[in-house]
């Protein structure tokens, strides 16, 4: 009985999460009504609080599960490669994330506003650790200076995620992205002693 109330609440979220993400992207989070959400996953609005605990709580659970999927793109693309080349490459496309339509509603736009520091502890519960490591290979590599890692995955993942809400305020967002990864990638070069060899090409 306790595998099968388990099993209906696991489902119950997921058709939540999946209609709250349709809405949230197409409509934006202020516009979203609950009841509406509610009657297009099949669930009654007490669902959404038992699951939840309300509106914050289930964009916070999108924003969750969208960061997860932006961290398990990122491992994907560097898989095992140290070379600092792909750690630069996995770093810009952190903030390509910035022009994706969904991405950039969700996360960067809206997120901030309903979220404010909460989405930076989102965004550095997923992020911190891989990051440390990414870099500790490259100080192990003699690629990067002897320096705690873990203060550096600091430093360079708040300025990606300020990078990549900048990029999503701006009108010309294309050239926001270049110009923030260019700025980015020359400073991870010279950070392991080379000039920019700019990889966007």
């Amino acid at each position: 009985m306790a595998n099968l109330r388990s099993q209906k609440k696991a489902e119950t979220s997921a058709r939540l999460l999946a209609a709250a993400r349709k809405s949230f992207f197409e409509l934006g989070y202020a516009a979203t009504s609950m009841d509406k959400l509610c009657a297009s996953a099949g669930v009654t609005r007490g669902a959404l609080y038992h699951n939840f605990g309300g509106k914050d709580g289930l964009f916070e659970a999108v924003v969750q599960k969208i960061n997860d999927e932006m961290v398990e793109r990122l491992l994907a693309m560097a898989g095992d490669d140290a070379s600092l080349d792909t750690f630069v490459r996995v770093c810009r496309s952190y903030l390509t994330f910035a022009l994706d339509p969904e991405i950039q509603r969700i996360v960067f736009q809206d997120a901030p506003a309903v979220l404010g520091q909460r989405l930076r502890d989102i965004d550095a519960q997923g992020s911190i650790v891989p990051l440390t490591d990414a870099i500790a290979d490259l100080i192990d590599g003699n690629i990067f200076p002897d320096i705690d890692p873990t203060a550096l995955a600091v430093l360079l993942n708040g300025a990606m995620i300020d990078a990549a809400l900048w990029i999503a305020s701006q009108p010309d967002k294309d050239h926001s992205l270049e110009s923030a990864a260019n700025a980015l990638e020359q400073l991870i070069r010279q950070l392991a002693g080379e000039s920019s060899q700019s990889l966007s090409g």
